[in-house]
């Protein structure tokens, strides 16, 4: 099976991993000459995923028309905001193509989750999403995870199957891509709130109180933009918030840990420069969606006002009481 895989960061280098174990022909795109030239002479990238190498099998390269030309399946794993400018650099390849996001955010400037974004530009209606708890630097460990597999495609589900299911990944199946695509972009907003409370030293109870509140509203987002409500229960819903909400490697995490320890915004911004902190902006998006279909998360607005306007991080302590 050949698969042309856009991106080389930790998780497109992760899914590469389980490709090949599924022996896949693996074409992976990096935008950036340099990363190009470096992976094909090292095989790595120790600031990502240390002590992991890419397979010598998977070609490298900066064409779009290469990674895409006679390829069984696309798999997308860029981040968000650059997701806009590669759909228009795929257009002119483009023709009824099998596709996999594994992209998790919402376009700050439209509000368009991901699937979104394809749709308005390339000619295929053959897409599906994978969402689910699964760290990079645990991906390549091989050791068992679960994905919510989001596709309305029979051949593209079974196109995803052949790449992506093997004995230590299982994937769940629904057809609900919006709710899954919500699940996978809030649940790196809630874990800006579940590292507050870790920077304001909060115990393991009050982490739990803040995950369960936040499975409702979860829900209640998912309604609001007429997803399948019980898609909050699945590995991109509730598995994904426990993971990324209880681990210190998750950036949305350890930023939310910051605002909690009320750093400066100085030392913020810093953090901001060099580390992609999809919750942050995906922030910024969902509150303006939200306001603009006059639908009220209170949890939402709340964490909004302290990442973004600098209230009191303690005020997430009296919220949940009083919520």
């Amino acid at each position: 099976m050949k698969v042309g895989l856009f991106g080389c960061g930790a998780y497109g280098m992760a899914l590469s991993s389980i490709m090949i174990d599924n022996n896949c022909d693996i074409t992976m795109w990096t935008k950036f000459e340099e990363e190009k030239k470096n992976l094909e002479e090292t095989r790595k990238n120790e600031k990502l995923i240390p002590n992991f190498s890419i397979s010598e099998k998977i070609k490298l390269t900066t064409s779009v028309e290469e990674c895409i030309k006679d390829k069984d399946l696309l798999v997308i794993a860029i981040p968000a905001a650059f997701i806009d400018s590669l759909a228009i650099e795929m257009k002119p390849y483009i023709k009824d193509n099998h596709i996999v996001i594994a992209t998790k955010g919402i376009e700050q400037e439209t509000g368009l989750f991901i699937n979104q974004i394809l749709e308005k530009y390339l000619d295929t209606k053959n897409l599906a999403v994978i969402s689910g708890p699964s760290f990079a630097v645990d991906l390549v460990t091989k050791m068992p995870a679960g994905l919510t597999l989001a596709v309305q495609n029979v051949e593209t589900e079974k196109r995803a199957r052949k790449a992506l299911a093997n004995k230590y990944i299982k994937l769940r199946s629904t057809k609900d891509i919006i709710g899954t695509e919500i699940c996978g972009s809030i649940k790196n907003v809630i874990a800006l709130s579940a590292g507050m409370l870790e920077g304001l030293g909060a115990n393991d109870s009050t982490t739990a109180m803040l995950l369960t509140e936040a499975t409702h509203d979860m829900r209640a987002i998912i309604d609001a933009f007429y997803g399948d409500k019980q898609t909050v229960l699945s590995f991109a819903g509730f598995g994904d918030l426990l993971l990324t909400c209880t681990s210190v490697k998750s950036r949305n995490f350890r930023f939310g840990k910051m605002l909690g320890e009320k750093k400066s915004r100085e030392e913020l911004n810093e953090f901001l420069s060099h580390t992609t902190v999809e919750g942050y902006y995906t922030l910024e998006s969902i509150y303006k969606l939200l306001k603009d279909i006059q639908v009220s998360i209170p949890i939402i607005d709340l964490i909004y006002d302290i990442a973004v306007n600098g209230k009191d991080p303690e005020e997430l302590l009296t919220f949940l009481v009083e919520k």
